[in-house]
């Protein structure tokens, strides 16, 4: 008994460390609240994995300000990765439950929980590994923005560093990359194919959509009319 008393303190102390050592190391996202970044983590990321293949990845990534996106893209892309946003405070802990709940049936990750803050988090700072202290310091980051950052710049951020397609970084770029016209021209259909490609956009292209991108971006038309707040 004494033993495992020990061995249980002896957890506590080490899980106590880890989160604490965690949380002091974060980035200082305080930053952002006027910074736009020139780089993310996914970009270095990507381009590392293109030069291991012996090939340059050119980066398309254009910074527009968030009055200048169409706001048929921002209700489609609420629509598609996070329709509580505007509501929760990084952690959408009605979908993580969902999530385990799915996972744990399926016996396998078959659906991720990811807020939009979260995604963010993600892309700027860290990596896509599933492993689970790389998880831990996206939950922390996360919640370091919502209090530091207001809902909509998150969300500026969020559409301006995300990953559109091979080297498309951001909403301007993929817009341009794949339609021609600027953030701010998206109509309903071209914003939905953007939003839908946001599951695999390495896979999925707004502009050659397979089947499956089709069926997603008729899902998100039909949702995108009961999204009003957009800010």
């Amino acid at each position: 008994m004494r033993r495992l008393l020990r061995y249980a303190v002896a957890a506590a102390a080490l899980g106590l460390a880890i989160v604490s050592h965690t949380w002091a190391t974060l980035p200082n996202v305080r930053a952002l609240v006027r910074e736009v970044p020139e780089s993310t983590a996914f970009m270095h990321l990507r381009e590392d994995q293109a030069a291991g293949k012996g090939r340059t990845l050119r980066r398309r990534y254009r910074w527009v300000s968030y009055n200048r996106i169409s706001p048929h893209l921002k209700r489609a892309v609420i629509v598609a990765e996070d329709s509580a946003f505007w509501q929760h405070e990084g952690l959408d802990f009605d979908e993580i439950k969902a999530s385990i709940e799915t996972n744990w049936m399926r016996g396998e990750f078959a659906r991720g929980a990811s807020t939009i803050t979260q995604q963010l988090a993600k892309n700027l700072y860290l990596s896509p590994s599933r492993n689970p202290y790389r998880k831990v310091r996206e939950l922390f980051i996360a919640r370091r923005m919502e209090a530091e950052l207001s809902k909509r710049r998150i969300f500026e951020l969020y559409l301006n560093l995300i990953e559109w397609g091979d080297g498309i970084w951001g909403v301007e770029a993929a817009a341009r990359a794949h339609f021609g016209v600027s953030a701010a021209d998206l109509g309903p259909a071209q914003a939905a194919l953007l939003a839908g490609a946001i599951i695999n956009p390495r896979v999925y292209s707004p502009s050659r959509p397979n089947a499956r991108l089709l069926r997603r971006q008729g899902i998100i038309l039909r949702r995108m009319g009961a999204v009003d707040e957009i800010r």
